[in-house]
Parts: structure tokens; sequence; C-alpha cells
């Protein structure tokens, strides 16, 4: 099973250090402090060290670890930094092909990217440039629980026709603004419950050459649909099916459960969807690692090509 990490080319992003539970991440010019429950290490600097490095650190609230408050707490500002600052990343084999995502310090210890899903980013633009050098024509892409949109935005950057759905309308605005600021446009947004969005477009008799799922252990559409990730994920991935090209196609899973391996993954998918003997299916964990050669886990991914 392959383990892949954002390249070293890419220079607005770099973890510096982890364990203790915690990781030490330079996001452009500032550098924060986060909690990190798969960093069951110790750390190589020393706190003093730490501390020197940091502009901000995330303190874990009350509730902290609970479903549905499992990243909830405050920023501790040690050094003078803004609240909402810019990033970039060029894609890999792509001339000037790149795009800028907006970071901010939420209520929650996410800001904005998830930056070991880089190889995924590169991945897709891969993908959707092949589709679309060989058919000549715009592939439809749709990204399901996108939150602020680089998967969007790397397909966008293909060439591809990208369909956005998330159910917080908040971070769909977010995705908006990576967009502009990346001077891409043409995105279609969506604010919905994905299950009933796939649903609807397998009804509707809608097809896709690129389908993106990375869901939530647990969420809320927004209309208070639930979605619990070990109960919902079989029937998704069944619609997915429904709305996948059955050729000249392809799909990426990434999950971040801890109860969730690549191999559950790539039998979910084998049960799911209706896999000819010419689709290629491979599966593999996304990791980060430190200066000091700790690597560290994050995310399970099983990728599909038609």
């Amino acid at each position: 099973m392959p383990t892949e990490f954002p390249s070293h080319q890419w220079k607005d992003y770099e973890l510096l250090d982890s364990g203790g539970g915690m990781k030490l991440e330079r996001f452009g010019g500032y550098t924060l402090a986060r909690p990190e429950p798969k960093a069951l290490w110790d750390k190589e600097m020393t706190d003093k060290e730490w501390d020197s490095l940091t502009h901000v650190r995330f303190t874990p609230g009350a509730g902290f670890g609970k479903a549905g408050k499992e990243d909830s707490g405050t920023w501790d500002r040690l050094k003078a930094m803004s609240d909402q600052w810019w990033i970039g990343y060029r894609l890999a084999n792509a001339g000037r092909a790149s795009f800028s995502m907006r970071l901010g310090l939420t209520s929650f210890k996410h800001v904005g990217v998830f930056p070991e899903q880089a190889p995924n980013w590169e991945y897709i633009f891969r993908e959707t440039s092949a589709i679309a050098a060989a058919s000549r024509e715009r592939p439809k892409v749709l990204n399901l629980f996108a939150y602020t949109g680089a998967a969007s935005l790397a397909a966008k950057s293909a060439g591809a026709d990208v369909t956005h759905l998330d159910s917080v309308r908040q971070v769909v605005t977010w995705a908006r603004e990576n967009q502009e600021r990346s001077g891409l446009d043409g995105i279609r947004w969506v604010v919905e419950d994905a299950m009933k969005f796939v649903r609807r477009e397998a009804r509707r008799g809608n097809v896709y050459q690129g389908i993106i799922l990375d869901p939530p252990a647990y969420g809320h559409g927004p209309d208070g649909e639930k979605w619990k990730l070990d109960e919902c994920l079989f029937e998704m991935m069944r619609n997915v099916g429904n709305i996948l090209a059955p050729e000249n196609s392809f799909m990426v899973l990434n999950l971040y459960s801890n109860g969730f391996s690549a191999a559950l993954g790539e039998t979910v998918t084998r049960q799911a969807l209706d896999l000819t003997a010419s689709t290629e299916l491979d599966s593999g964990e996304l990791a980060l690692e430190d200066r000091f050669g700790k690597v560290l886990p994050l995310s399970i991914f099983v990728r599909l090509r038609r």
C-alpha cells in the first residue's frame, strides 16, 4: 500500500515537527501549533523551540474529542499575525497552472486547507487533463463534501466543468473567494445535502467523468439531514456508481476516520460500483513528513480509473 506525500517543491507549506499529540506547521509566513492525536511519538524540538517559532497555538475547549465538538477550541497568539492570509499551490508538470487558498483562524482547529491532500489534487488534475485531451470536451467533475475547494480548483485548472457541493454555505463562499483569487471562474456552487443531490442526479440521468468525495465522520445537511460515515458511506458509493460515466472517468474517495483502512475503502468501492475488467483501482495513505523524518499518516484514499 503506497504512502504519498506533498511535494517538497511546495514552498508555502511545511511540517516542521510533530509529537506529543501536536504538529508544528508553517503555512506561508506563519507557523501554527495544532493538536494531532496521531502524533504518538515525542517531539524532536524542545517546547521552548516550538514557542520561539509559533505564531498561534490551538487550545482545545470543552467537548473536544466528542462527536460534533471534536475540533472546538480557541487560538492563543504568541506572535502578531493576521486572522486571514493566502498561500499558493503550483501543480506539477502543468506549466503555469496554480491556484490560491485563503487560510483563516476559525473557531475550530482547521484553517481552510488539508495539505496532505496535495497528491489527490495532482491526481485530479492529471486525470481531468487526460480525459479532456482524449474527448476534446470539457469533462464534468463533481466534488462532494467539497469544503473550501482545493480539489475543485485542481479540476477547474485542468479545464473541467466543475460542480462544487457542500452543506455549509459559509465554506462555499470561502471556496468562491479561492476561485476568484486564483483567476478562475465558472464553477457551479451548490449548498445541499450530498446524498439528496446524487440521488436526484441519478433520477435525472446525469453523469460525470470525475467524482471526488471527502466525507466527514459526522455531519448535517442544510435542512438537518444526518450523515454518519459508517452508516451512509456504502449507500453514497452506490449512488455515485449510478452517476459516474462507465468509461473515460475517475473517482477519488478520501477518508479520515480512524476506523477506516485503505482495504476497507477498496472493498466498499468494489462492492458498491459495477467494476469491469478494465477498471483500475488503487488505494493508499496520505501523510506528512516532518523535518526529522517522522511520518504522520492522516487519511486513506481510494482512486478508480475507467
